[in-house]
C-alpha cells in the first residue's frame, strides 16, 4: 500500500474519531475520546518516548528526556537532524510522524514535539487521540482555535501534557508571584513586556523565489497543513517564524516565556474577557509579521485583583523608563524582560521570570522576600517534571490547562495585527464580540489531508 495513503489514513482516523465523539457528546454521553486509554507506567519503569522534529531546539528537547528509552526519531530533514541521529544511533528513524505513530502505536508512551508552529497541533492532536502523553514546544499552537482544541482533548483523554516554556519550571517566576501576592508593590495597574525579537527577517511582502529542494528534505511533509509554496532557504530551517503560514512572529516565539510571569502572577487565566489593540507596528503584511510592534492588552478585574493593562513591545522597541528609576539600572535582562508597575512601586523580572527584584535597587536593601509557599520544581527541570508526572499520574507544570490559555493570550496579539482595530475577546465563547469579521483570524484553512476539527 502507498505510504502516503497509510499515513493520511492514520491522521484522518483520529480526526474522524473526534467528530464521532462530538456527536455523542451532543447527546450528553460521557466517555474518553481517546481510542487508547493512556497506559499506566510504574515509577520504576522507563518511558518509551519518540521525538517529532529533532533538529535545532528539538535536539535539546529530546535529549532532555534521555533518562528514558528514546525509541524513535522523526524529522523531515535528515541534514537538520543528523547531530541528534548521531547522539541516538540506535533509534528508528522516520520522516512522517503519522507513519511513526501508526507503526509504533503499541510501543509509544509519550511524544516530544518540536516542529515549526504550524505542525504543533496536528502532531499533538493525533498523539493525544492515541492516548500518548505529549510535550509540545511553545507557542503551543499556531492559532487560537488549535489552542482551545488541544486544551479540550488533553482534559478528555487524561494524558499528561506540558508546553516547552521552561521558565515556568523555575524558582524565579514563583518568587515573583509570591512577591506580588504578598503585596510587595501593592495593586498592579500596568505591566510592560519587551523582547529583542525578531532576530530573523520579517516585514517581507512577497513569497520568496523558487530554489531547489535539498535532497535531505521532504518539502511536502515540512509544509504539512500549510498552503503549498515553492521551497526557499529563507523559510527553513530557521527563518520560518516570521512567515504567517508557518510561525507566529516575535510574539509567538517569546510571549509564552516573557508574558508567563504576568499571566500567572496576575491570574489572567481568570479573565472572562479582554481587549487587544495595536498601538503601533511597522511592516505588517499578509506574508509575514511586522518588523516591530507595540500591542496593548486590557484585562478587567479578576477576583481581588484590579483591572490591569499590559503592553507588549518587540523589534527593539522599549517602554518609557519611569523617571524615578535610575538610567543605569538594568530592567529585566536588558533586551528581554518585564516591568510591573504597582500602587506602591515597581518589580522587574527577566525573560524567564528569573532575577525578580524591586527597583530602584535601593528598595531591595531592606526588603526580605517572603518564605516560599508555591511548590518548587526539583532542579527547575521541566523535562524531569513531565516525565515524573507521567509516571505518577500527576499534572505537570505548564500543562495544557494552563498553557492553552497562555498561548491564546499571546497569539491574540497577532489576531489584533490582522484585525487592524481594537478587538474584544469573550474567553468562554471563544469569540471576538465587537469586530465580527475578525473571528476568521482565530483559525485557519488546512491543506487537504491535514484537517483538524476546529
Amino acid at each position: 500500500m502507498n505510504e502516503n495513503r497509510i499515513t493520511r489514513r492514520a491522521f484522518l482516523l483520529a480526526t474522524t474519531a473526534l467528530a464521532t465523539v462530538g456527536a455523542v457528546e451532543a447527546k450528553k454521553v460521557k466517555l474518553n475520546t481517546a481510542k487508547v486509554v493512556p497506559k499506566k507506567v510504574s515509577p520504576n519503569e522507563k518511558l518509551n518516548i519518540v521525538g517529532i522534529g529533532v533538529g535545532g531546539q528539538g535536539k535539546a528537547d529530546i535529549m532532555g528526556c534521555k533518562s528514558e528509552n528514546i525509541i524513535a526519531l522523526c524529522d523531515v530533514d535528515d541534514k537538520r537532524a543528523e547531530e541528534t541521529y548521531h547522539l541516538l544511533p540506535n533509534t528508528k528513524r522516520y520522516k512522517d510522524f503519522r507513519k511513526m505513530l501508526e507503526e509504533l502505536d503499541r510501543e509509544i508512551d509519550a511524544v516530544v514535539i518540536s516542529t515549526p508552529d504550524h505542525t504543533h497541533a496536528p502532531a499533538a492532536y493525533m498523539a493525544m487521540m492515541m492516548g500518548k502523553h505529549v510535550r509540545v514546544q511553545k507557542p503551543l499552537t499556531h492559532t487560537i482555535a488549535e489552542a482551545r482544541l488541544l486544551t479540550k482533548i488533553a482534559k478528555e483523554t487524561g494524558v499528561i501534557t506540558q508546553m516547552g516554556n521552561q521558565g515556568h519550571a523555575g524558582d524565579g517566576v514563583r518568587e515573583l508571584c509570591e512577591m506580588i501576592w504578598t503585596g510587595a508593590i501593592g495593586d498592579i495597574k500596568e505591566v510592560h513586556v519587551w523582547t529583542n525579537r525578531p532576530i530573523w527577517p520579517q516585514g517581507i511582502t512577497k513569497p520568496l523565489r523558487k530554489q531547489q529542494v535539498p535532497p535531505t528534505l521532504d518539502w511536502d511533509l515540512w509544509i504539512g497543513p500549510a498552503p503549498m509554496r515553492d521551497y526557499n532557504q529563507g523559510y527553513c530551517p530557521f527563518k520560518w517564524r516570521g512567515w504567517w503560514d508557518f510561525g507566529c512572529g516575535a510574539i509567538g516565539d517569546m510571549a509564552c516565556h516573557i508574558m508567563d510571569p504576568a499571566f500567572w502572577a496576575l491570574k489572567l487565566y481568570d479573565a472572562p474577557k479582554y481587549t487587544v489593540e495595536v498601538v503601533t507596528q511597522e511592516g505588517m503584511n499578509k506574508q509575514t509579521a511586522p518588523k516591530k510592534s507595540i500591542i496593548k492588552y486590557e484585562f478587567p478585574a479578576r477576583g481581588d485583583m484590579p483591572p490591569v493593562t499590559i503592553f507588549w513591545y518587540d523589534g527593539g522597541l522599549l517602554p518609557t523608563r519611569p523617571a524615578d528609576i535610575p538610567k543605569d539600572e538594568k530592567l529585566g535582562d536588558g533586551d528581554n524582560g518585564s516591568l510591573f508597575i504597582g500602587t506602591k512601586g515597581y518589580i522587574t523580572t527577566g525573560c524567564y521570570g528569573g532575577d525578580s527584584r524591586l527597583v530602584p535597587a535601593e528598595r531591595m536593601k531592606d526588603y526580605k522576600k517572603p518564605d516560599p509557599f508555591i511548590p518548587r520544581i526539583p532542579d527547575e527541570n521541566p523535562y524531569k517534571n513531565w516525565i515524573e508526572s507521567i509516571k505518577n499520574n500527576k499534572k505537570a507544570c505548564s500543562d495544557f490547562e494552563y498553557a492553552g490559555p497562555l498561548t491564546e493570550v499571546a497569539n491574540m496579539g497577532n489576531v489584533a495585527l490582522w484585525a487592524g482595530e481594537k478587538i474584544e475577546f469573550d474567553v468562554a465563547k471563544m469569540k471576538i464580540t465587537n469586530v465580527k469579521k475578525a473571528n476568521k483570524y482565530l483559525t485557519k484553512e488546512y491543506r487537504k489531508g491535514w484537517e483538524l476539527p476546529v
